[in-house]
C-alpha cells in the first residue's frame, strides 16, 4: 500500500511509466512533483534540471524526447501559459512527451495555494493555430498515479504532447491505494529503429490516420541525424510552403487524435441506467458529485454521475448517449462554464432543462450544493 500526496503519485508514477528525464521550475502547487523528480530519478539513472523558466522547461522535454527519452515537466497556470508555444511545437513535431498542470485560481498570480478549474479552455486552444489536444483530469491519487502512466502511453502511441491536469487539492491531498503490480501495467516503450545510417532522415508520423507507435530515428550517438522542423514540412522533416503539404500536414496531425477520440476516451459513470437526472463533474468536483449523487439515490431520485477523464478530446459520443435518456443535466465545475458550453453544443438542448454550479472563490464544490440543485430539479420534473 502507498500513503501518497497526488502530486507524489504523479512523480512516481511517471517513473514507472519510464519518464527518465524532467526539466522544471519550481511554482505553487505542483512543486513537489520536481521536488520527487529531483530526489528519485537519479536513482533509475534519470536525469533533474531546474530551469531558469517555465518556457526553457518546456523546450528542454521537448528536445530530451527528441533525443530518446521519456520526458516530463509540471508547472501550474502561469507556468502553462509561457510553455504554451513549446507545447504547439511539440505537435508539429510529433514530439511525445508529458505536461503536467496543477491548477490555480487566476488569471495572473491569483490564489497560488486554493484549487480551480480555469484552464481548461487553455489545455484546448493555448497554442496558435488548429491543432489537436490530448488532456487527462483524474479525480484521485489512486487515479493519478494510475493515468500518469496513461498519460506517457498516449503520448507513446500517437506521438504528441499529453496534458495531464491536476487542481491544488489534488495535487496536495494524501490518500492510501493500492498501486498496480508490475505485471498489471502496460507501458509502451518508446521505439527506437537503429538502423539508420548517417545520411538518413527522419520520417514522420505515418501518412495514414492510423494510431501505430513509429520508430524515433534512434542509434548510436553520432552516427543518425534528422530533421525536424516546426514550420510546415513533408515526411522528410524539411521545411516545404506548398499549399497541398500544408493542408496534408494540419489535417493528418488533427485527425490522428480526432478519428480516434473514442479510443482515447476514458470515463467513468455511476447509476446512469434508469438516471432522470445526469450529473456531468471532473477531477475534484466529482468527488463532490458523487457523494451527493448517493445522497439522492438515497432519496429515490433516479440520477446519476457522468466522469470524464479524458477532457480533450471531450468523450462526446458517450454523453451524447446518456443525455438522449435523461430530462436533466446538471454540470459542476469550477469555472464559470468553460467545459458545459463543450458539452452542451453536442445535444440538441431544447429538449432538456440545463443546470450548472459554477464556483471561483478558490474553495471546493461541496455534495450540498450539487445534492440541491438536484433536488430542486426533481422538484421542477
Amino acid at each position: 500500500m502507498m500513503f501518497l500526496q497526488g502530486n507524489e503519485a504523479c512523480a512516481l508514477g511517471a517513473i514507472k511509466a519510464g519518464c527518465r528525464f524532467f526539466a522544471g521550475y519550481p511554482i505553487t502547487p505542483s512543486t513537489e512533483i520536481a521536488e520527487v523528480m529531483a530526489r528519485e530519478l537519479p536513482k533509475v539513472g534519470g536525469v533533474f534540471v531546474q530551469m531558469e523558466d517555465e518556457i526553457a522547461s518546456a523546450a528542454a522535454v521537448v528536445g530530451a524526447s527528441l533525443a530518446g527519452v521519456k520526458s516530463m515537466t509540471a508547472t501550474s497556470g502561469p507556468g502553462f501559459s509561457l510553455m504554451q508555444e513549446v507545447i504547439g511545437y511539440a505537435i508539429m513535431t510529433e514530439t511525445p512527451c508529458v505536461f503536467v498542470n496543477v491548477m490555480r485560481l487566476g488569471p495572473s498570480t491569483g490564489l497560488p495555494t486554493k484549487p480551480a478549474q480555469g484552464d481548461i479552455m487553455q489545455t484546448r486552444w493555448g497554442t496558435h493555430g488548429d491543432h489537436a489536444i490530448i488532456a487527462l483530469y483524474p479525480s484521485s491519487v489512486a487515479e493519478v498515479y494510475r493515468y500518469i502512466i496513461t498519460a506517457f502511453n498516449l503520448a507513446e502511441e500517437y506521438r504528441t504532447p499529453v496534458v495531464f491536469l491536476m487542481d491544488a487539492m489534488l495535487g496536495h491531498m494524501r490518500e492510501s491505494f493500492y498501486p498496480p503490480k508490475d505485471e498489471e501495467l502496460f507501458i509502451i516503450e518508446r521505439l527506437k529503429d537503429t538502423s539508420f545510417g548517417e545520411e538518413d532522415l527522419f520520417v514522420s508520423f505515418s501518412e495514414s490516420e492510423y494510431a501505430e507507435p513509429t520508430p524515433f530515428p534512434m542509434a548510436e550517438m553520432g552516427k543518425t541525424r534528422f530533421h525536424v522542423s516546426g514550420l510546415v514540412h513533408d515526411e522528410s522533416g524539411f521545411p516545404l510552403t506548398s499549399p497541398d503539404v500544408a493542408e496534408k500536414l494540419i489535417r493528418r496531425l488533427t485527425n490522428k487524435i480526432r478519428l480516434h477520440a473514442d479510443e482515447i476516451a476514458f470515463y467513468e459513470e455511476y447509476e446512469t441506467e434508469d438516471a432522470e437526472i445526469l450529473v456531468v463533474a471532473y477531477g475534484i468536483v466529482a468527488r463532490s458529485a458523487m457523494k451527493a449523487v448517493k445522497i439522492a439515490r438515497r432519496d429515490r431520485i433516479k440520477v446519476g454521475l457522468f466522469k470524464p477523464i479524458t477532457i480533450w478530446p471531450a468523450p462526446v459520443s458517450r454523453f451524447r448517449k446518456l443525455a438522449e435518456k435523461v430530462n436533466t443535466i446538471v454540470i459542476a465545475e469550477m469555472n464559470l462554464g468553460q467545459y458545459a458550453k463543450e458539452l452542451i453544443s453536442s445535444i440538441d438542448r431544447r429538449s432538456k432543462v440545463i443546470r450548472t454550479i459554477n464556483k471561483v472563490n478558490g474553495e471546493l464544490i461541496k455534495p450540498e450544493e450539487i445534492l440541491d440543485v438536484i433536488t430542486e430539479t426533481q422538484i421542477e420534473i
